[in-house]
This record gives C-alpha cells, structure tokens and sequence, in this order.
C-alpha cells in the first residue's frame, strides 16, 4: 500500500507498507498512482547506506529510526487495487486541491500537510541558518488554533466539555494522520489529549507533568523518536517556556513578551544547532520575534483560508515572497553566525546546565558566553595534522588540515555530471563537514585540473565559502576555468598556476607538472 509520495528532478521516493515498510526509488514517471493504492514493485532490495563522510547526515538511520530497513531500487511498478481507504481518499483529494493553486501550492501543503518537500531546497536552507525553519512545521501554534476555532464553535451546541473534547481528539486524530504523524503534531496531539482528560475528570495535573506524560507515552511507543531533531527541539522548547511561563505572564509589553519568548526559544537550541548545524545564528532572536507573528497571526490562518478560496493565491503568495526574500537576505549577513564544531553528549550536558542557569540568573550568561567563545575556538588547541579524502562520488577531493588551525589546504573540490541538476556536493557535503571539524576557511584551494568531475564544485565552494587564494595546473584554462576566474576576479580572490612549490607554515608541497603536458 503507498503511504506517501516525493517527487524530485530525476526520481520519485514511494513509501509502502506491505508486511513492514520500505522506501522504492523509481527513476521513471508515475502515472496514476495515489496514496492508498496496492502496488506490486519489481526492483532490487538493499539495506540504506551510511554516511560516507564523518559527522553528516547518516541516511540510514533517519530511515531506521522511522522504521524502514530496506529501500527498493524499483525497475517496474505495476499498481494492482485503487485505494479503499476514506482517510487516503480525503488526504489525495486535498492534495489534488492544492496543486490545483498555482503560486503557493508549496506552502499550502507545508501548513496543511506538513510536507516542505516542495519549497525551494535555497530558501529552506536559509530558514535553517536563521533559526526560523520550526515556523514551517506542523507545531502547538496550528493545532492550538484548529482546536481552538473547532472546540469555540462545539460549545455553541453542546455543554458537555467530555464530548466536546472527545470530537476535537478525534478531529486531531485524523489530522495526525494527514501530516504523517510527524513528531512535533506526535507531542502536541499526545500533550493536547492528556490535557483534555485531565480538564474533563479535573485532575489538577500541572503543565509540567502533562508535558512529561507525553513524552513518556511517545517514547514507549516508539523509543527511537528521542533521535529526532524535531522531536528534540519541539519538546526542549515546549519545557522551557512551561517551566518560565510566570515570568513570561508578568511581562505586560505585546513586543517585550514576543521578545524574551524568542530569546529562550534560541537559548535552549543552541547544543540542538550545534549538534546538527554546527552553527548559530544571534540574529534568529529578532527575526523570529518579527516572523512569529507574521507567520502564526498572517500566512497561516491565510492558507487555511486561500485552500477553501484559491483566488486568495496571489494576496498569500505576496506574504511568501516578502518572508522568502527576507530569509535569504539574512542568511547572508554572516557576522551574526557563529561557527562551532562537532560536541559530544557531556559538552551539551554542560551546555544545558549554564543555559538553564542563566534564564533564571542573568549573571550565568557570562559563562556561558565564555564557554561559546572556547568552543568556537578549540580547533586552536588541535596540535594534529589531519589528512582527509572526502567522498564526492567520482573524482577527488582531498582536504590537508594543519596544526593548531594555522592553514587548511583543500585538493580539487569533486563535481557530478549525472543525476539532480540542483545538487551540490559541496553545499550538501564538503561544507557542512567543514563546519564540523570548526575549519572557516580554505587557506589554499589547489585544482589539479579542468575536468568538471575534479573542479566542477569550485565555485559553489567559492559562493559559499571563505577560500583565501587559489592554484591551478600548468597549461591553458578549459571554459570550467575560465568561468571560475571570473568568480575569483569578482571576489578579488587571488590565484596562480604552474608554480613548482608552495610553502605552507613549516611544510612544503611540490608540484609534480612544472609543465605542460599533452594530458594534464
């Protein structure tokens, strides 16, 4: 049976369920196929693979931890039975209704479905880096508002608060199942119900300990989901303003309140950050105090309203630029980001102590800025020299990391020529490596060659990356070269080719082709 549907540039991702689930990868179009359809899949099973270079994304147990075990490699799809299901029937006829709006079909389903896969991976990317991505995900603030117009408008009729909360549960139920069940509707479906038996049979639970029932229900359920980022953040954030929720309640200010709500929501993601971005933003504090608002009070309630009236979709559409354009221009203001590298378990630990201290005492926060500054430097402590072949598929990418951070060397960069076109290795791997191990910058970027599958990433690297000087091979500049010779003048980045060594602090490397050869 299909559970859910992706499309990409060059494939399509089936999650099915047969006696467990797996994910198929079909590399061809699909015609026809819904969610909710039997299908018969022909293709090669395989186990997922693991993260090839350190400190990344393992692929394989993002799938483990949502119990999937083995990907198909589909050659055929043959669907066998249309789907039966009231819940499948509705969630395809919503999503036929969204795609059926042009211009904010993306963000429609990302409020009503909970599926970013649509938005542009840039622009998500910049959410990220300004610490604003949990705006987009199915949280507390959507289902507190369809509960809230949904039980305001069950009073009118009924004085029983046990059946008026039953029917908003049940409402919730299918609601949860429409989004995939994803861990943040997971806490905030599992907080609202025991919230609502304890207002219906008035056991007096505190806030806290509803938030702690839930969390211990999830995890029985499923103990994997404490893996989650989402899971993580939604839960961490959701304590901390239950545990400081009377300080948050005496401040009187619309906008001081919206401030320090921000403010503790940032604190208490910080280790999260780091420990999955290795970075963070200070600037996410004001734009989430401005784009909470916008976001909860304005796009949100407008998609809800633009999916039931679809000429709505340019007025939407408008508030969606405004935040994209918003987003992407503060992700480039780099001087608010801090780079920290990779920590282990008890660095966090020590982390959350100093952050719990300082929401309660002002003066811990000096602490904890003085272990930021620390962490942000402990790559100055690394007396190793450290030699890295980073996978990039075909073609090389070799990364030379001195002692004591005083040089990081960088040989060629990799490049594909095949599949997704809007695919960076470099965005996607060697940067985010980078950031893990605390390297900044490249001191010397050194291109063995013009061959697209050696240099082809170099001016992503470029783009994206403080790189200091540049070293070609002997002989002349193909178009690939040339193209990033421009970029280089651009950015007044300096370069040299065909030299015979290069002096690197105390350490010398020799340059076999003094020359040029018939292939370089």
């Amino acid at each position: 049976m299909v559970t859910d549907i992706k499309y990409y540039d060059d494939k399509v991702n089936i999650y099915i369920k047969g006696r467990e689930k797996l994910l198929v990868k079909y590399y061809k179009e699909i015609d026809g196929i819904k969610l909710g359809d039997r299908i018969r899949v022909i293709g090669k099973l395989e186990e997922p693979s693991n993260n090839t270079i350190p400190n990344l994304f393992n692929y394989k147990d993002y799938l483990y931890n949502n119990g999937i075990y083995y990907i198909v490699n589909a050659d055929n799809i043959i669907k066998i039975k249309n789907n039966t299901s009231v819940l499948y029937y509705l969630k395809n006829k919503i999503i036929k209704r969204i795609n059926k709006i042009s211009k904010s079909s993306s963000y429609l389903k990302t409020f009503i479905l909970g599926d970013k896969n649509d938005i542009d991976k840039d622009i998500v990317s910049s959410y990220q880096n300004n610490g604003i991505s949990h705006l987009f995900s199915i949280s507390g603030m959507h289902v507190s508002l369809f509960a809230g117009i949904l039980l305001s408008l069950l009073k009118k009729f009924s004085y029983s608060n046990r059946y008026n909360y039953s029917i908003v549960i049940f409402f919730l139920f299918i609601y949860m199942f429409l989004v995939n069940y994803t861990s943040s509707i997971l806490r905030t479906f599992t907080m609202y119900l025991v919230s609502s038996i304890n207002k219906v049979f008035n056991f007096k639970i505190k806030s806290i300990d509803i938030a702690l029932i839930s969390l211990i229900i999830l995890v029985i359920i499923n103990p994997r989901i404490i893996l989650n980022m989402g899971f993580q953040y939604s839960y961490i954030v959701s304590f901390s303003l239950i545990l400081l929720s009377k300080k948050i309640n005496n401040i009187s200010n619309y906008f001081i309140k919206l401030l320090y709500i921000s403010y503790i929501s940032f604190l208490v993601s910080i280790p999260i950050c780091i420990y999955n971005f290795y970075q963070i933003n200070i600037i996410s504090i004001i734009l989430n105090m401005f784009m909470v608002p916008i976001v909860s009070i304005i796009i949100f309630p407008l998609s809800l309203i633009t999916f039931i009236i679809p000429y709505l979709d340019n007025v939407l559409y408008l508030f969606i630029k405004v935040i994209e354009i918003t987003s992407l221009y503060s992700s480039k203001i780099n001087i608010l980001t801090i780079n920290l590298c990779k920590i282990r378990v008890y660095i966090i630990i020590i982390y959350y102590v100093f952050i719990y201290l300082s929401l309660y005492d002002y003066r811990y926060i000096c602490i904890l800025i003085i272990i930021i500054c620390i962490h942000q430097n402990i790559r100055y402590f690394d007396g190793n020299t450290n030699i890295l072949t980073l996978d990039v598929g075909q073609g090389d990418s070799i990364l030379i990391k001195f002692p004591y951070n005083k040089s990081n060397v960088l040989i060629d960069t990799g490049g594909i020529t095949y599949g997704n076109s809007n695919y960076s290795i470099v965005k996607s791997k060697t940067i985010p490596y980078l950031k893990s191990i605390g390297v900044k910058k490249i001191s010397f970027l050194i291109i063995s060659h013009g061959d697209y599958d050696h240099c082809g990433e170099t001016i992503n690297l470029v783009n994206n990356f403080k790189v200091e000087k540049v070293f070609f091979n002997c002989g002349e500049f193909n178009d690939l070269e040339k193209e990033l010779i421009e970029v280089l003048d651009k950015k007044k980045i300096k370069y040299y080719s065909c030299i015979k060594e290069l002096n690197i602090n105390s350490n010398k490397l020799h340059f076999l082709q003094t020359r040029e050869f018939d292939n370089e």
